[in-house]
């Protein structure tokens, strides 16, 4: 199996985010002096992007002499594809993704993970009694056509001691909610713990789920931050800059989640994706809980978890 080469950045990345909250001089007088980065994000303005919107509204992106403006993806394959190609120098993308444009020859680089435990989730209406994966046998599960959603559902079934053979999977696209909601599928596999979960409670249903890492599925970095090789190779300074300004973002999150999530709000894309507060608060707290441990602080990543990740697709993909 051929091997990554995702870890040049490990020690590094110890090291700058323990110290990524100190203060640190100003690079820049002006914006006139301040060097323009894109980052573009894996969907619309959310609570997982959160530090993001904080770091730049005060100014911790100026003060490392960066003018940050911040993309939506019009394409799920966006971030990666853009970012490799040189036309965006930083992305948010997930580390299955980010594994397989790799093995791609694709010129990016795991600058450093955001969220560091799946938040896909098995869900469905608390009505169904489903006690675990294997009770999913004989019925239908909706998903948007991501390979990765049956590699997961795979592992958890048949973990758990069940035929993944006998769970019909049906494409459903990104109506998962929906899908459970009229019965059109018995439960859903792609559903965001922090996303779909809330707006399910908000909407009046009764929800319970699987977490993919309770059922021999390893415990995958969801949101990693990436950029390309070249920015990486010539230009490390713009990108440890980036990183400091980052950790300060989130460590005024999670020290001021209220806060913060209001700075978020008020840059909503209201047009497109209008955001509910409630759901909101609820996807924040959940988030703060996997975006650092005590043994594992925010941005820190390791080869041996890279390549546990990567056997771990390579053992089960079709």
């Amino acid at each position: 199996m051929k091997k990554l080469y995702l870890f040049s950045l490990t020690l590094y990345l110890l090291v700058l985010a323990a110290c990524g909250g100190e203060d640190t001089e100003t690079s820049a007088d002006s914006t006139d002096s301040l060097e323009d980065v894109d980052i573009m994000l894996d969907w619309y303005p959310n609570a997982v992007h959160t530090f993001l919107y904080t770091a730049i509204e005060n100014g911790y992106f100026e003060e490392e002499g960066l003018n940050v403006n911040i993309i939506f993806p019009a394409n799920p394959t966006d971030p990666i594809n853009l970012t490799a190609a040189g036309e965006l120098d930083f992305a948010l993308s997930y580390q299955p993704d980010i594994i397989t444009a790799k093995h791609q020859d694709l010129p990016i680089e795991a600058v450093a993970p955001i969220v560091r435990s799946p938040l896909n989730h098995v869900m469905f209406l608390a009505d169904q009694n489903f006690s675990s994966p294997r009770d999913l046998e004989g019925k239908t599960v909706g998903y948007p056509g991501i390979p990765l959603n049956e590699q997961l559902l795979k592992t958890m079934v048949e973990n758990d001691g069940g035929d993944f053979s006998k769970v019909k999977m049906i494409d459903i696209g990104f109506e998962l909610g929906p899908a459970i909601m009229t019965e059109r599928a018995d439960a859903i596999i792609g559903a965001y713990i922090n996303h779909e979960y809330p707006v399910l409670k908000h909407e009046g249903y009764d929800i319970n789920y699987f977490n993919p890492t309770d059922y021999g599925v390893p415990s995958y970095y969801e949101l990693v931050l990436i950029t390309n090789e070249k920015l990486m190779n010539e230009r490390q300074e713009t990108v440890d800059a980036f990183w400091r300004a980052a950790v300060k973002g989130y460590e005024q999150m999670r020290d001021e989640p209220e806060a913060s999530l209001n700075i978020l709000l008020d840059n909503q894309e209201e047009a497109n994706f209008p955001l509910i507060e409630t759901v909101e608060k609820e996807s924040l707290d959940i988030l703060l809980s996997k975006m650092e441990t005590e043994e594992e602080p925010f941005g820190t990543q390791s080869k041996e978890h890279w390549e546990q990740i990567e056997n771990w697709l390579e053992e089960t993909k079709e």
